[in-house]
């Protein structure tokens, strides 16, 4: 849902926000009023509270009390509010520099440094996963019809790996085209995939353009899309022994983390679900401005795991060219430092992409 906001809303949204991030209490009127210049009176800081509040984005955790941000207030926040501190992100950039040499250090090494000064500068658990070593590449793939109406991709890899998706076309289609015909149109795709990924990474089979596909052949489009996504998913997806994580003792001194039972289950999740959050940290969202930083931010119930629903993470690829080949991340609570976070993990997301290119 797409909350429409004044200037003036928007500023003491993210006043409200700064304030709460900067002290762990509940936000009122007067405490804006003494630290923000915000031009207005009290009572209009009160109503325009209980305006935000009544859109979901401000919450009273007692009635007495004062606001707190909710979910989707911290979500407008940072998509709106907040640019990523630049000052921070070159005190990254030089620390990674200063500190780590490349040429004496082993790649775990480095990597365990670079989550180090993450962890520091950030007040976060990081969390870096080393690189795929998943060099497959694509030796032949081939749809081919089994029965009427239903389709097979055969893919085969450089180490004869061999993986297979069907397809099933839809009934109008399958009493419109005699089946020869659909031979011939699968040996004309099949073609056209050779030419484009053969000899191709299994990490880089999402950057095909399919618009490429003639317009009679779009019927296979969707299907092949989905199909070389899932397997890229799959064949890059870090295993359970490749992250690398860094500043748990800091991070549970927070205020959130005050209760036995909330220690517990983020000590269960970064021990027994490493796979389960390697697969989540290496996921890329989908953008369309490709220039921009490929960062994710994942606000307590967006998370889809649940130890994390009370926390924020926040995630980037590292790339060996155009393949991201392992991930970068913080995870802490919702109350965290997002301008200083986000420019923390795009500064660690660039310097090791560089380093590895």
């Amino acid at each position: 849902m797409q909350v429409q906001l004044t200037n003036r809303q928007q500023h003491i949204l993210w006043a409200t926000v700064r304030h709460y991030i900067a002290t762990a209490e509940p936000v009122g009127s007067k405490a804006l009023i003494e630290e923000y210049d915000l031009g207005v009176s009290s009572a209009t800081i009160r109503n325009v509270m209980g305006v935000l509040e009544k859109s979901g984005l401000l919450y009273q955790p007692h009635t007495s009390a004062g606001r707190v941000p909710s979910d989707s207030g911290y979500r407008i926040y940072v998509d709106r509010l907040i640019t990523p501190s630049e000052t921070l992100a070159k005190e990254v950039e030089l620390a990674l520099q200063n500190r780590l040499h490349w040429e004496d250090w082993s790649l775990e090494a480095l990597l365990q440094g670079a989550a180090q000064i993450l962890a520091t500068l950030s007040g976060c658990i990081s969390l870096i996963t080393m690189p795929q070593t998943n060099t497959a590449l694509l030796r032949h793939l081939q749809l081919v019809q089994i029965e009427t109406g239903r389709i097979m991709l055969i893919v085969v890899t450089d180490n004869y790996e061999t993986h297979s998706r069907l397809m099933d076309l839809s009934p109008r289609e399958e009493t419109k085209l005699d089946p020869e015909v659909i031979d011939r149109e699968l040996q004309i795709v099949s073609n056209f995939l050779n030419t484009h990924l053969r000899g191709r990474s299994l990490l880089e089979l999402g950057n095909l353009d399919w618009s490429q596909l003639n317009q009679e052949f779009q019927r296979y489009g969707e299907f092949l899309k989905n199909s070389v996504a899932e397997l890229s998913r799959k064949k890059s997806a870090p295993t359970a022994t490749n992250i690398m994580v860094r500043g748990v003792a800091e991070v549970l001194r927070q205020p959130e983390f005050s209760q036995l039972q909330q220690v517990q289950t983020i000590i269960h999740l970064l021990e027994e679900e490493q796979e389960q959050l390697g697969r989540l940290i290496f996921e890329e969202p989908e953008v369309e401005d490709r220039s921009k930083p490929r960062v994710t931010v994942r606000i307590g119930t967006e998370n889809p795991l649940e130890p994390m629903r009370t926390c924020t993470l926040i995630t980037s690829t590292y790339r060996r060219g155009s393949v991201p080949v392992g991930s970068v991340g913080v995870l802490g609570p919702t109350r965290l430092d997002y301008e200083g976070a986000i420019a923390v993990v795009t500064a660690a997301a660039d310097y090791l992409s560089e380093a590895f290119s």
